[in-house]
């Protein structure tokens, strides 16, 4: 039985070549398994059935040899009657010897019986390695399995990132951001800039005041003196 020569498709060359025409890594992994389940079955319904025939031919051999013993101990029991003298040894004779050729059928049936048997066990043997073979296999593979669909889900995230990434650089959006980056380092140099422009002229008027002697402290206290005077407080 060659339960082996289609293990797996995707070892073969053509599964290689499916492969690289865009075909399902994983679909094609999970069929193979299918099929391989499907070999298991028959293999395990093929082993039951020898089994069985095993189990017959055994049966058979243990009637066989029974049987022979029976008729053995007929032609004993004929020629013991024939020394009592209760049958004629002539009679007794042929009797025992008809006895003695239907044990021998018997134990000629029963080696024949004894030979499917062994034959038919040692096919049971056979088949019971492939189905143990073929149950590894599938075990194996079904851990591939995992294994694969975790790498095409990597691959996938990788190549949708990548993908992207690359239709950003092409659309020119990086480059908006870095003109958006520059015209906002320019608003914020121009704040400034105002800033210090503002901040410049604060301070002249400050000086021309302190000059004229116009600041605020001084203005405050004349305002105070001009209204006591007013209230007569002075």
């Amino acid at each position: 039985m060659n339960l082996f020569n289609r293990l797996f498709k995707i070892g073969q060359a053509e599964a290689h070549s499916a492969i690289n025409q865009f075909e399902d890594p994983i679909k094609m992994t999970e069929q193979s398994l299918r099929d391989l389940r499907q070999d298991l079955d028959k293999a395990l319904h093929a082993l039951a059935e020898v089994k069985a025939l095993a189990i017959r031919a055994r049966n058979q051999a243990d009637t066989e040899h029974t049987r022979a013993l029976d008729y053995e101990n007929k032609a004993v029991l004929l020629l013991q009657k024939a020394q009592r003298q209760e049958i004629m040894s002539s009679e007794a004779d042929r009797l025992a010897s008809e006895a003695l050729l239907k044990k021998a059928q018997h134990e000629a049936q029963r080696a024949r019986a004894t030979a499917e048997q062994q034959q038919f066990e040692a096919t049971a043997q056979q088949l019971d390695q492939n189905v143990q073979q073929l149950k590894q296999t599938i075990s194996q593979w079904e851990n591939e399995l995992k294994t694969l669909k975790a790498r095409v889900m990597v691959s996938t995230a990788t190549k949708t990132i990548n993908q992207q990434l690359a239709q950003i650089d092409s659309s020119g959006t990086v480059a908006l951001l870095e003109r958006m980056k520059e015209k906002v380092a320019t608003e914020e140099a121009l704040a400034e800039s105002y800033g210090q422009i503002a901040q410049e002229s604060r301070s002249v008027d400050q000086e021309i005041d302190k000059a004229l002697g116009l600041g605020s402290t001084g203005q405050a206290s004349d305002e105070l003196k001009a209204l006591k005077a007013k209230l007569g407080l002075e």
